[in-house]
């Protein structure tokens, strides 16, 4: 469980400085100016591989793509399930439930012979929950697969959720607790989402020791048993196989699991009003701020969302990087994010991370550039560099055939076409000022924005009452209910 929450932490740092390196290469554009113009030919199309699409008696799909570069499979199982199903008294289960779904063993093999075995043949499975979806991940060398296939099968259909396995999950989870409030950026990320979504939206809302201690393994036998299904349930292989022959050992495996009526509830609707709120955690042991900004984002079906893209981009690194970075010098980390959901709608966000004396100069700055984009229509030479930016770095998306897989994976549980973001790519491509004007009054909202700052306001150059009136956020982790 640590270790995905290090792994959750480390995409968002990630995802911080990805930002950070587009802004700062349209920053070094801004300041030099060459008098030489480069003319860059037209990117070349993605070329997607072919995939064979099979779906067994049982209802389990398949897509699989050969791929002789490396003696490798990898292989990922998606299910129809997530953490937005759990019971909000038992948060955590979902996270429980991935947990030891790998550690605990099955009915053939225990956990620690399962640990064994992939040591032995330099295998891994990995699982995990999101929101609205679970999946479960194997890699494996080629020669191996006969000896991987059947207890990852088994790790998917038949898994005993030991309890001292369970035992051990749960102690992880609640050391994942009582250290989340130890780092600055973690925290505005965590509370931020709770403004947006609601404290105890399944979007947002977080496990306490409380919550932990209430699941029992006969919640997890449960969870796996609704939803872990073949008919609720797509699967992907690439690597180092011959197509037919591999469709051959996943029948053997997979074909025999029965499929029974699986009932998916309706993800939980988003209710969300616009307002403008200021709202403050106290963190009295750091030197500086860190601010978010926002409100509800939108869906990835959005036909405005390529236009969205290029605003968000123009925004973010040409207009706030720009202004509050290298004009005003105020922060060394500035970021936004248009963020689109495929069911769920996402988070509008601008961030900076800047000194506590320049925290309200710092936010007023950020509001005035989000109002600038709303009033007026952003330069020839922004829309460019914006559109070069995106379409540049669409080709990293397709470097590796686990990047493609798991893209269309996706693509295909969410009901969109396969072909979607090349369909997004080329409406990038058609943008105009006129598109970015439009969408950044349609979807932009200045002046209804919930403002977080996490930080230590006995050194902030002006009061954050300034911007009107503060509401406090505790994140005080409610202690451990003793045991009688």
């Amino acid at each position: 469980m640590m270790k995905q929450k290090t792994i959750i932490f480390s995409f968002m740092v990630l995802f911080v400085f990805s930002l950070l390196f587009v802004g700062n290469t349209a920053v070094l554009h801004a300041q030099k100016k060459p008098k030489d113009t480069f003319d860059f030919p037209k990117l070349n199309k993605i070329q997607i591989p072919k995939i064979k699409e099979v779906t067994f008696q049982n209802g389990l799909k398949l897509f699989l793509v050969e791929d002789h570069q490396y003696p490798t499979v990898d292989i990922r199982a998606l299910v129809h399930s997530g953490n937005a199903f759990e019971p909000a008294d038992k948060t955590g289960l979902a996270s429980l439930t991935a947990a030891v779904l790998r550690t605990g063993g099955t009915k053939n093999m225990k956990g620690d012979e399962i640990d064994k075995l992939l040591e032995t043949v330099a295998a891994t499975v990995e699982s995990f929950f999101g929101q609205d979806y679970g999946y479960v991940y194997a890699s494996m060398l080629n020669d191996s697969a006969d000896k991987v296939l059947p207890v990852f099968a088994d790790i998917l259909r038949v898994p005993v959720f030991s309890e001292d396995k369970i035992k051990l999950a749960k102690m992880q989870e609640k050391t994942g607790i009582s250290r989340r409030n130890d780092d600055i950026f973690p925290i505005a990320i965590r509370e931020f989402n709770k403004l947006i979504y609601g404290a105890d939206s399944p979007y947002a809302r977080q496990s306490e020791y409380a919550t932990v201690d209430a699941v029992t393994r006969d919640d997890l036998v449960a969870f796996h048993g609704k939803y872990f299904r073949p008919n609720n349930m797509m699967m992907a292989v690439w690597g180092d196989f011959d197509t037919a022959t591999m469709i051959k050992k996943l029948k053997k495996v997979f074909g025999p699991w029965e499929s029974v009526p699986v009932n998916v509830p309706p993800l939980p609707k988003v209710d969300y009003k616009f307002d403008y709120t200021v709202n403050f955690i106290r963190k009295t042991d750091v030197n500086q701020s860190n601010i978010m900004i926002g409100h509800i984002g939108g869906l990835m079906d959005n036909p405005d969302l390529p236009a969205l893209n290029v605003m968000n981009s123009i925004l973010s690194t040409d207009r706030m990087f720009q202004k509050i970075r290298t004009d005003e010098g105020l922060s060394y980390a500035v970021w936004g994010n248009y963020g689109a959901g495929y069911k769920i709608p996402g988070v509008f966000s601008a961030g900076a991370q800047t000194k506590s004396e320049s925290t309200v100069k710092a936010i007023k700055l950020m509001i005035e550039e989000m109002k600038r984009i709303t009033r007026e229509e952003v330069t020839d030479e922004e829309l460019k560099r914006a559109k070069d930016q995106y379409l540049n770095s669409y080709v990293f998306n397709f470097q590796t055939k686990s990047q493609i897989m798991f893209r269309m994976m996706f693509y295909a549980y969410y009901g969109y076409p396969l072909d979607f973001s090349e369909q997004v790519k080329r409406k990038v491509e058609d943008v105009t000022r006129a598109d970015v004007f439009r969408v950044a009054k349609k979807y932009l909202n200045p002046d209804n924005v919930r403002i977080l700052v996490v930080g230590n306001d006995k050194d902030f150059g002006e009061p954050l009452s300034t911007l009107g009136t503060v509401n406090i956020i505790d994140i005080t982790i409610p202690a451990p209910e003793e045991k009688k």
